[in-house]
């Protein structure tokens, strides 16, 4: 049995207390995405030297539950209804009262937040009830290509007032610490730490082996080349960019081709708009499949994913499809140069440039001994960088040193 000894800097024999460190792990909602993952595995894979509980609010409207994610692996979330996506004053009183209720109840020695609402009435709450080390992560932010000027100033300041606050700030890549830190100037270098996402990749890797042929003919491929977007149907996605690709590569190339489109949300009339569009011309080349439970599975049958996106964390559906040795082609945002590597695992292309995406895009359709390098490349880089083995490691590292600032020692 591993234990946890509390001690003080003025107190050099206080008594040992044996018990397990408490994690409160609080998420915006439970959704189809990288917080939800990262989330899971941190409350199910820790050292048996601690103990987590997870809360979270239910998806919103046009988004997939991702509860059956947490069921898979065994984690039994807290759903706190109040806790939703767009500000209300309302509803976020009673989710900052509910979350300071559960803080009292379980009285966590951690409390761990994820994405910004979650990020602003727990901390708020934990700081409130002195929770002694207060976390929060960042898995994409809103500081640009979501709200105008005046919003996205008025968020900078709240999530700076929060960070002085917190006693570590999590980025999920290089290149969002650097825009936290230097860019938008969140929060101070010494306190913000990388730690990449983790996901379970070996099932991406072997279903690729093992169901691509079957897949593909419950897909109705035969030679074709297929191509997929997979993503929410929210603006910041940017759809409209991969429809525009789609209408020029389908002009340019004489190869059999079928793009996927996966996901579902408030554009969702737009897409279907110009889906039937293009398909009125071209004889059902584009297929929409709403969500998809078992994306591996779907993966397995894919030759190529995109990735259009205006703004992005950590995008989940590029190190999937590079598990599945899948080549992607994406957007230079975010953290996309941390999660593909530029012409050895797939391409990525300046943001908005339609030309320079669809020229990638027609290369890789073409050249089938490039797709196949590639495939063979991205397995390799991600299978290590971020499985949840590693995430683990890495969080309990962190967690481990700030609660020995508060004299908590992890034994």
């Amino acid at each position: 049995m591993i234990f946890v000894t509390f001690s003080t800097r003025n107190t050099s024999n206080r008594a040992v207390e044996k018990e397990k460190i408490r994690i409160l792990r609080i998420i915006n909602r439970f959704n189809i995405g990288g917080p939800t993952y990262n989330a899971t595995f941190l409350a199910r894979f820790m050292g048996e030297q601690y103990e987590t509980m997870l809360i979270g609010g239910l998806p919103e409207e046009g988004e997939s539950d991702s509860l059956y994610i947490l069921n898979n692996y065994g984690v039994e979330p807290v759903l706190i209804d109040e806790l939703v996506r767009n500000p209300d004053l309302s509803s976020d009183r009673k989710a900052y009262k509910r979350i300071k209720e559960i803080i009292s109840e379980f009285n966590p020695h951690i409390v761990h937040t994820h994405a910004s609402k979650a990020g602003a009435l727990g901390r708020k709450a934990a700081i409130s009830c002195k929770v002694p080390v207060v976390v929060h992560t960042f898995h994409g932010h809103v500081f640009h290509s979501y709200f105008g000027a005046a919003k996205t100033l008025l968020f900078k300041g709240v999530e700076r007032r929060l960070a002085k606050k917190s006693n570590a700030i999590i980025a999920i890549s290089d290149k969002q610490r650097e825009e936290l830190v230097h860019e938008h100037k969140i929060s101070k270098p010494e306190k913000t730490k990388v730690v990449n996402l983790g996901f379970d990749l070996d099932p991406f890797n072997e279903k690729r082996q093992r169901l691509r042929e079957t897949k593909r003919r419950e897909l109705g491929l035969s030679d074709e080349v297929a191509i997929a977007l997979i993503g929410r149907f929210a603006p910041i996605k940017n759809h409209e960019m991969f429809f525009d690709v789609v209408e020029e590569i389908l002009a340019k190339t004489n190869k059999k081709v079928k793009f996927f489109v996966v996901g579902d949300g408030t554009e969702r009339e737009y897409i279907e708009e110009r889906t039937e569009k293009i398909n009125r011309t071209n004889a059902e080349t584009v297929v929409l499949t709403s969500w998809i439970k078992d994306i591996g599975s779907f993966n397995a049958a894919m030759d190529i994913v995109c990735m259009t996106s205006f703004n992005e964390g950590t995008p989940v559906s590029l190190i999937e499809a590079q598990a599945a040795n899948i080549p992607v082609i994406s957007t230079d945002v975010g953290g996309v140069r941390d999660v593909v590597i530029d012409g050895e695992t797939g391409f990525i292309v300046p943001s908005k440039d339609v030309s320079a995406f669809s020229e990638k895009l027609l290369k890789l359709i073409e050249d089938e001994k490039k797709r196949l390098e590639m495939s063979q490349n991205g397995w390799t880089f991600v299978k290590d960088k971020f499985h949840y083995k590693t995430l683990v490691k890495n969080m309990e590292q962190i967690y481990a040193e700030l609660l020995k600032n508060k004299g908590i020692e992890v034994s």
